[in-house]
């Protein structure tokens, strides 16, 4: 367990996953996220300044499977809800892969499928029939959430997505499925 952390957090949005970190681990000396929304950062802005870490958490724009940063500079790098969304998920690993310091850990929490056929079929149902409902009641817009449903489905997940992260050049990887397996947070080390 290092001291004086740096991280780095791909498609960062609104940098939610940054300020989790840092309020949860006093080590953490750095964060800095990246994003291709600048609407979103401009966001991300504001929230880091009303709390004054601007000091530790640098955001800027910048494209997952082109990280502005040199290679071996971070200890951990992250990315939530962001990689099935990338046209090159394979480039994006091996980015991640790059600027991770020896030993560094790449955490990806990623939607997933569960196991089990009744929940698997539950899950199916609720992305394509219920989640594109609520978000046409909530937002009136029932493509975008039809289009998540898919997005879902059609992602890899659980061991080929292993393998994915082991051709990128990682070891010691690991699958943590959440919430029954709806999600999954994939840990691979340098």
């Amino acid at each position: 367990s290092r001291e004086n952390l740096e991280i780095l957090d791909l498609a960062t949005g609104t940098g939610d996953v940054l300020l989790y970190l840092v309020k949860a681990n006093s080590k953490i000396q750095s964060a800095h996220g990246i994003d291709l929304a600048e609407n979103m950062l401009a966001i991300g802005y504001e929230k880091i300044a009303r709390l004054n870490l601007q000091s530790q958490i640098t955001l800027q724009k910048g494209d997952a499977s082109d990280i502005p940063f040199t290679e071996n500079c971070f200890d951990a790098v992250t990315i939530a809800f962001g990689i099935r969304n990338m046209e090159e998920p394979e480039s994006v690993l091996k980015e991640m892969y790059r600027v991770l310091r020896k030993d560094g850990r790449a955490l990806i929490l990623e939607f997933s499928r569960p196991k089990n056929p009744i929940l698997r079929y539950l899950h199916t149902f609720y992305l394509h029939a219920i989640l594109p409902f609520l978000g046409a009641v909530f937002s009136g817009d029932f493509k975008a959430y039809r289009y998540l449903g898919e997005t879902v489905q059609a992602f890899i997940y659980g061991e080929k997505f292993c393998e994915l992260m082991k051709d990128a050049g990682f070891q010691n990887i690991k699958a943590h499925p959440l919430t029954f397996g709806a999600a999954a947070i994939y840990e691979g080390e340098k």
